[in-house]
């Protein structure tokens, strides 16, 4: 996030100061840049629309995810739109506002706080569940959220949890946060991980060969920040130790990641079949029920992503599939996380099962 101005300069007021901090959008942070995945499509397609002023119904819009998924990416993106519509648009952490509202109670100068967030077509608050708890914030903020609403402004708010996981949080805030469009975004599949680490290399002038890429895409699965981490040791690693940017290479380095607990090949068919109640014999045999064989698809595309083996390998565990049935059958689920909701949310629970799963064995 953007930091704060450290030293100001004479002529600045400070409210024109607090100001110029507040509507200050990361460079980067565009929809340019946003690299798009079935994870991360539907948010991605909301915020563009309501950048555009396309958004009838989607007021708020709520985006929520965990750590290093994008919220803040897509908030400051829909900022930089805004402002090119020529439009007047306000980022802000809820700290932010937080401490805004402070400072205006103690200097008496809350028409001054109200004016400047009242008076915006688009007001964008970023981590809006750090507002729990403090019932005097949440009073201002509904206030706030009210005098936009009723004259058609937009307003859009990030979270890493949904509104009924926030607590302590007033009711009436809650349900004004789920009369509008609520989108989440999810870890990103490894083919948006790849792109997302070749976008980074790119923008960096770093040439990795692809097996590297892929191999750090594998390694790290559930935040984009560690994923731009892991490319750093990596390229950092291979300069100072003179070393070729190979496979073997970016293994060391990033040998604290690899020694992290993730599910063996055989706890994920276990797992998996368990999820479907199901007989792991039952996953490996030629039976083709429904069922079975989205079981058995959903089996195969976790051995790809979170078990990292080639196909060869996982139609080896899997009853002795050919190379050409797993490539297919992780496709289909790879589409069918782009297009169906169900199966998109299954996949969350089924990979959250397998995780626990392995946790117990």
């Amino acid at each position: 996030k953007p930091p704060h101005p450290k030293e100001l300069p004479p002529l600045l007021t400070e409210r024109r100061v607090d100001e110029a901090r507040s509507f200050s959008l990361h460079p980067d942070y565009t929809f340019e840049t946003f690299i798009v995945g079935p994870a991360n499509k539907l948010a991605y397609m909301a915020s563009l629309s309501v950048a555009e002023g396309n958004s009838a119904g989607y007021n708020p819009l709520f985006i929520y995810g965990g750590v290093g998924l994008g919220k803040t990416h897509l908030l400051h993106a829909i900022g930089h739109r805004t402002l090119k519509r020529r439009k007047k648009a306000l980022y802000v952490s809820s700290e932010d506002f937080t401490n805004d509202l402070i400072h205006s109670i103690r200097n008496k100068r809350t028409g001054d706080f109200r004016q400047r967030y009242r008076t915006v077509d688009i007001l964008l608050i970023d981590d809006i569940q750090f507002l729990a708890g403090k019932e005097g914030i949440q009073e201002e903020f509904f206030h706030t959220f009210n005098a936009l609403f009723r004259v058609n402004k937009q307003i859009v708010i990030s979270s890493d949890r949904p509104p009924k996981a926030i607590h302590p949080f007033e009711e009436r805030l809650r349900s004004r946060f789920e009369g509008g469009l609520i989108v989440d975004i999810q870890p990103p599949d490894l083919q948006t991980r790849l792109a997302i680490l070749k976008a980074k290399a790119a923008k960096k002038a770093v040439q990795l060969p692809e097996e590297v890429l892929e191999f750090i895409a594998l390694q790290v699965k559930e935040n984009i920040r560690e994923l731009e981490g892991a490319l750093n040791r990596v390229v950092a690693f291979v300069t100072i130790m003179d070393m070729p940017p190979t496979v073997d290479t970016a293994s060391l380095a990033l040998k604290d990641l690899l020694q992290q607990t993730t599910p063996s090949p055989e706890e994920i068919i276990r797992a998996v079949a368990e999820f479907y109640n199901l007989s792991p014999d039952e996953l490996k045999s030629n039976h083709r029920s429904k069922t079975i064989a989205l079981a058995r698809q959903m089996a195969m595309y976790l051995l790809r992503e979170e078990g990292n083996l080639s196909f060869p390998q996982i139609g080896k565990l899997l009853g002795g599939r050919n190379h050409t049935t797993v490539l297919h059958g992780c496709e289909k689920i790879a589409r069918l996380l782009e297009t169906d909701v169900q199966v998109n949310r299954q996949m969350t629970l089924l990979r959250e099962h397998v995780y626990k799963y392995a946790k117990t064995c």
